[in-house]
C-alpha cells in the first residue's frame, strides 16, 4: 500500500496509488479459465475488482466493450461453448436457500440439472464467464452477447455476505464484488480453497486503503459540515 497519493496511478490495477494492493498480488494457478467481460461505464474506478482478480489469476482474460461476435472473439482463442459457463443473471434457484450449494448449473428456465448431471458438467467446464458492471450493466452486456446463450447457465449461490459492507449498497443481499463472486464461482468448481482466501484477501486489502484513505475523510468532511 502506497502513502497517501491520489494524484499518481498504478500502472497496473489502473487505482490511484494509496488504493494499490499490487504488491504482494499472488499469482494464483487455476485449471479454469476465467473471462471477464466489462461493461466500458462500469462506474466504480475506486472499488471495482475486475482488474485485480485479472491481475491474480494468470489463466484469466479481462475484456472491456460492450459486444463480441462470439466465445472466440471474446476469449481470443478457440474454445467449445457447452464446456464454458456464464453467471446467470437471474435470482437463487428456488427453494435453494444461500450458501446451500455453491455454485449450481441449470437449465434455460432455471431449473437445477440432476445431481449426476450436475457434477460431470462441473468437472468438464473449461472456463467460467463474469459479467462485471452495475446490474443493469450486466443486463445490457447479457441481451448484446446472444452467443452467451450458447453456453451453459451458473447460478451463484454464495456461502457469504459481500466485505463491502456499508461501503457500497447492492441490489440483494446476496450480491457480491466481482472478485468475491470469481472465488466463491472458482471454489465452487473444484479450484485449490487457497484461491479463494487469497483472492478474498486481496480484497479486504482494498477496502482497508480505501476506508483509511476515503471513507474517513468522508466522514470528516460530514462532521466539518454539521458543526457549521
Amino acid at each position: 500500500m502506497h502513502p497517501d497519493n491520489t494524484s499518481e496511478t498504478c500502472e497496473l490495477c489502473l487505482k490511484p496509488k494509496n488504493l494499490c494492493v499490487c504488491e504482494g498480488l499472488p499469482k494464483l494457478q487455476t485449471q479454469k479459465h476465467v473471462l471477464i467481460l466489462q461493461h466500458p461505464q462500469e462506474p466504480d474506478k475506486l472499488l471495482g475488482t475486475a482488474r485485480l482478480a485479472h491481475l491474480a489469476l494468470p489463466n484469466s482474460t479481462l475484456k472491456i466493450g460492450l459486444s463480441w461476435p462470439n466465445l472466440r472473439s471474446a476469449l481470443g482463442r478457440e474454445a467449445d461453448p457447452s464446456r464454458w459457463a456464464v453467471l446467470y443473471l437471474g435470482s437463487g434457484i428456488k427453494g435453494v436457500p444461500m450458501g446451500t450449494d455453491g455454485l449450481e448449473l441449470v437449465s434455460n428456465n432455471a431449473e437445477p440439472l440432476d445431481t449426476k448431471s450436475q457434477a460431470a458438467a462441473l468437472k468438464s467446464l473449461e472456463g467460467i464467464v463474469i459479467l462485471d458492471g452495475t446490474w443493469s450493466q450486466a443486463k445490457a452486456l447479457w441481451w448484446r452477447n446472444p452467443w452467451l446463450l450458447k453456453l451453459r447457465r451458473a447460478i451463484l449461490n454464495p456461502k457469504i455476505h459481500s466485505q463491502y459492507g456499508e461501503l457500497r449498497r447492492e441490489p440483494r443481499s446476496e450480491c457480491l464484488s466481482t472478485i468475491e463472486t470469481i472465488a466463491e464461482a472458482l471454489n465452487a468448481a473444484g479450484e485449490p480453497a487457497e484461491t479463494a482466501v487469497e483472492l478474498r484477501s486481496a480484497f479486504s486489502r482494498l477496502l482497508e486503503a480505501y476506508r483509511l484513505n476515503y471513507a474517513r475523510k468522508k466522514l470528516d468532511r460530514r462532521k466539518r459540515w454539521r458543526r457549521r
